[in-house]
């Protein structure tokens, strides 16, 4: 589904909006995340099911925004690996541009050995989103935070995909519902990938507490699948690393969403 449909649907008639300035106390940079992958019909009955309790964000006219993000790694894509192997902590850095706005921010996320996630990000000028070091703010801020010398982290794989973001009522859980996936490996230039018909939902929460969202998924019988993008697409376009954990989930994803071209 087209950025363009996304922004039309008739749901957005009956469903609230937010700001980004109203939304701003719902971040949950220190946070637990419940991942599922959908369909787009099943997702287009999930935000008709979600209409009555859930607000959208709105930037800049525009319910479903466009992102664009770039994953650093080492050479030897150290922390694809950990997260290949299955360590419990580990971390991501990544540039990330809300193309709507054109704000641009580094980020690292830390996950513990908790299944907690920790995001912590320094807003750089869109001009450093490839080049962050550029800027000595960002490049203190590797320094600072990243588990890997910065010197070695160099852009590994681009994302970019819409984003629709809704809260709840009582402003305790956000959910982002990501379509349109579009993978680049950033090492090899004539690989790229794009999972047509796949849909990303991330429950975003402070605690295991009580959620909406939980119980219309549940009521569609659409169970958790942990799925990492910047794992997916490096699986998908980098066949210089291991892949293996993978496969069954990649297959997974290929019969949820009918996409034969989603194979390993």
């Amino acid at each position: 589904m087209t950025f363009e449909q996304l922004n039309t649907l008739p749901v957005w008639q009956r469903m609230p909006t937010l700001s980004l300035d109203e939304i701003a106390a719902v971040k949950l940079m220190n946070r637990v995340d419940t991942k599922y992958v959908l369909d787009e019909a099943q997702c287009l009955s999930l935000l008709e099911a979600a209409a009555e309790e859930y607000s959208v964000q709105v930037v800049e006219g525009c319910r479903a925004c466009r992102y664009s993000t770039l994953y650093y790694d080492t050479p030897q894509w150290d922390m694809y690996l950990l997260h290949h192997n299955r360590r419990l902590t580990r971390q991501k850095i990544r540039t990330r541009t809300y193309v709507e706005t054109g704000v641009t921010f580094l980020e690292i996320k830390d996950k513990n050995n908790k299944g907690r996630t920790r995001k912590r990000r320094i807003a750089i000028d869109r001009g450093h989103f490839a080049a962050p070091q550029a800027s000595p703010a960002a490049a203190a801020f590797l320094q600072q935070r990243s588990r890997f010398a910065p010197a070695t982290l160099t852009p590994s794989l681009a994302t970019r995909f819409v984003r629709i973001t809704l809260v709840n009522s009582t402003m305790t859980e956000r959910l982002t519902i990501d379509f349109d996936l579009m993978f680049d490996n950033m090492r090899d230039s004539t690989r790229s990938a794009r999972m047509r018909n796949m849909v990303i939902v991330e429950l975003k929460q402070d605690a295991h507490s009580a959620s909406p969202m939980k119980r219309i998924l549940g009521q569609m019988r659409i169970k958790p699948l942990n799925v990492s993008k910047y794992c997916l697409g490096e699986a998908l376009t980098n066949p210089m690393v291991k892949h293996n954990r993978f496969k069954a989930k990649i297959r997974r994803i290929a019969k949820i969403t009918d996409n034969k071209n989603t194979t390993l």
